[in-house]
């Protein structure tokens, strides 16, 4: 068998720890003799973080000549196709698919979340590209029924971030008593009456617990001040983590009690390191995740407007909570590797016909 040559697509270099996640998860399911070649928004800190080849995913230039280079495009994982956070991005990534497909490379829709797609015109872009792939993989049920309704069958599997390998974080101070992680992000939903409910309720929380708060933004552009304005009212212990390499986001929830999270892989990573979890849910994608695991929490758009109340679910879970059992994390992780299956299927294909 031969070395492939594949261009990786995704939000990648682009200060999203989700994000950078699931890249790490694909370069780890991709088999030694795949030389990857990663579009990047930040092309040198790719290079640095995970040892590959990267080009600029803005120059029209760098991505011709990658592709050019290349044997397979894989695009993805995560939201990419949908158009609540930008009308821009099903253009550019199908724009991607099609010039790799005219390209004539073997192209793959890898751990996908599709939609939500809301116009017309977005959603038929998406249904065009998703058909004109060689095989395809999404990471939720609704995902699914999209595609099959596309006339396409997709291999359906968890979120592939359940199975990236998590590293040590850097250590934190000794702490008396086990810490609270708290992960928002700006939205439209987290209004300026949300967020002081959802400050109160937090402060409640520290004073009832007397536990620290690590505040962790995955996407520092979009979460931190977010963290700096939580950080300038908690009356207890409290500390800003923020951490680039995806591996060691997740390494840090196995030293976490409890998370209150908005991201959907704030809370992937922490069930799967057996924290406890409260979701705040901004996007069907998050609302998905908490039904599968049964999380507490709310809709943004429901959170009640009474701090104590919020507080007292979220102490409840502090002190009695159950976390996933190590079968369930296996079974998330175990799953999610089979995202690694559609992988290996197109690039034996590709060594049958070389």
């Amino acid at each position: 068998m031969g070395q492939i040559r594949a261009v990786l697509c995704g939000y990648y270099g682009k200060g999203n720890g989700g994000d950078e996640a699931l890249l790490a998860s694909l370069l780890q399911m991709l088999p030694d003799r795949v030389t990857p070649i990663v579009l990047s928004g930040n092309p040198q800190e790719t290079r640095d973080r995970y040892g590959v080849e990267s080009c600029d995913r803005a120059s029209g230039f760098s991505v011709l000549k990658a592709l050019r280079s290349a044997d397979v495009f894989i695009w993805g994982g995560g939201s990419l196709l949908q158009d609540s956070t930008s009308f821009a991005s099903p253009f550019y990534y199908a724009g991607l698919m099609a010039l790799a497909q005219q390209q004539g490379l073997t192209t793959i829709a890898w751990a996908q979340g599709i939609g939500p797609l809301k116009h017309p015109l977005t959603r038929e872009i998406a249904k065009r590209a998703i058909q004109g792939c060689t095989a395809i993989s999404v990471r939720d049920r609704a995902s699914a029924q999209l595609v099959e309704n596309w006339q396409r069958d997709p291999l359906l599997a968890p979120d592939p971030v359940w199975a990236l390998e998590a590293h040590p974080a850097p250590p934190l101070p000794n702490l008396a008593t086990p810490p609270i992680a708290v992960n928002l992000r700006a939205h439209p939903q987290l209004t300026p009456q949300r967020l002081n409910c959802l400050t109160q309720a937090l402060i409640r929380l520290q004073t009832a617990t007397n536990a620290p708060i690590l505040l962790v933004p995955f996407q520092p552009a979009q979460d931190l001040p977010l963290c700096q304005t939580l950080a300038t009212q908690l009356p207890g212990t409290h500390q800003i983590v923020s951490l680039s390499d995806p591996r060691q986001l997740k390494g840090l929830f196995q030293n976490v009690r409890l998370i209150v999270g908005m991201r959907l892989h704030s809370l992937i990573m922490a069930a799967s390191q057996s924290c406890r979890c409260v979701a705040l849910s901004y996007d069907p994608k998050v609302t998905h995740l908490m039904g599968e695991l049964n999380l507490p929490g709310w809709e943004l758009e429901q959170l009640p407007n009474d701090p104590q109340l919020i507080s007292q679910k979220w102490q409840d879970e502090y002190d009695r909570g159950m976390p996933l059992n190590p079968k369930q994390i296996q079974s998330f992780a175990d799953r999610a590797r089979l995202h690694r299956q559609v992988l290996q299927e197109v690039l034996e294909r590709i060594d049958r016909t070389n």
